[in-house]
Formats: structure tokens, C-alpha cells, sequence
């Protein structure tokens, strides 16, 4: 005799409510990805070193050009809303208060992956790619390379770069802002033109 499971697709609404009573507490760590509740993993070290890099890279390369925001939701249609490590959004005067940021409002998403590499590969990349966020950058630590990923379709993204430490990289929607890729990696004392 086998034993049907019924699973239940939470929308964002409802992901939203579970917050407001309490079914979901501020210190959880979680995120709605197509509609499951999926537990994140815990953030090492040398992840958040990178993470915190990557803030004060992008910030101080950017100035109020973008908002380098880190580790907060944003909104993919109506059933996911992942935390990406480092999100670059438009500026807005009310900072978001009203809504999670959308897809027209981010220029570029970057996950750092350690113990999470092959996930965000095969479910967070591809759900970006179906929103058409236009740059998504994998920080790869196991291998110590940075994976871009570049002009999305419902399939994928059709270019994918590997840039490795001595490399350096163009933003692609301010392609007058270079990265140096040692900087992400902690390669030297502080990034350059900081």
C-alpha cells in the first residue's frame, strides 16, 4: 500500500502572515523559495568576511548610485522570497519601506556558497534567471573563483563567466565600475580605490 503525501505551496502573503503570529520568529533563518519554507544554512566565517567586503566594495565603488543592501528579502512573483547575500538595488527615497524590492528594482544579486554551492546553482540561479535579474554572481569559496551569470531567459542564463583571484570584472550595468576579484576574496588589505 503506498501513501500519498500532499504537500501545501505557500504564497508570499501567507509567508508573510506566519511572520505576523508568530509561526515564524525573527531569528529564523529561512526563506520561500516556490512556495516552500526552506531552512538557510548557518553563515561561517569566511562567509560573512566576504559578505561584509562585498558590502563595503560595492558601497564605497558605488556611492548613492545603488544601495548595496545584504542579507534581506526580496520579492519574485508570488512565491518566493529569497534572501540573497548581497543585493544592488535602485535608489529609492522611502528605502523600500512600503515593499521588498521586485526584480525591476535590482541590478545585480550575489550569493556567497560554501556548504550551499550546488543549491544555489541548481534552484537559487535559475529562479533568478526566470525573474530576469539581468547579473547574478555566484562567490565560489570551495574553489575560490567568482561565477557571473549574465543575460537571463526562462531557461537560464545564456553567458556564464568564471573569474578567478588576479582577474578583474565590469559591472554590467555600470560598466564604468571595475572589481577586482582579490578584493572579494580578501587578496589584499582593503579594496582597491576604498
Amino acid at each position: 500500500m503506498s501513501v500519498e503525501l500532499i504537500s501545501h505551496k505557500f504564497t508570499v502573503d501567507e509567508y508573510g502572515k506566519m511572520a505576523e503570529i508568530g509561526v515564524l520568529k525573527e531569528g529564523d533563518r529561512v526563506e520561500l523559495i516556490r512556495g516552500e519554507i526552506i531552512e538557510m544554512s548557518p553563515i561561517g566565517t569566511r562567509h560573512a568576511a566576504c559578505v561584509r567586503r562585498l558590502q563595503l566594495l560595492l558601497s564605497a565603488k558605488l556611492g548613492k548610485r545603488a544601495l548595496c543592501d545584504t542579507q534581506n528579502p526580496i520579492q519574485l512573483g508570488n512565491n518566493s522570497q529569497p534572501q540573497p547575500d548581497v543585493t544592488l538595488l535602485q535608489p529609492r527615497d522611502d528605502f523600500y519601506a512600503t515593499q521588498h524590492p521586485q526584480p525591476a528594482d535590482i541590478f545585480l544579486l550575489v550569493e556567497v556558497a560554501d556548504t550551499t554551492l550546488e543549491g544555489d546553482r541548481t534552484i537559487k540561479i535559475p529562479l533568478y534567471a526566470e525573474h530576469h535579474i539581468t547579473e547574478v554572481w555566484l562567490v565560489n569559496l570551495p574553489e575560490n573563483c567568482l561565477e557571473v551569470y549574465r543575460q537571463p531567459t526562462a531557461t537560464g542564463y545564456q553567458i556564464v563567466s568564471k573569474f578567478y583571484p588576479g582577474d578583474t570584472l565590469f559591472l554590467q550595468t555600470f560598466p564604468d565600475v571595475s572589481i577586482q576579484v582579490n578584493d572579494i576574496f580578501g587578496g589584499s588589505a582593503s579594496p582597491a580605490g576604498v
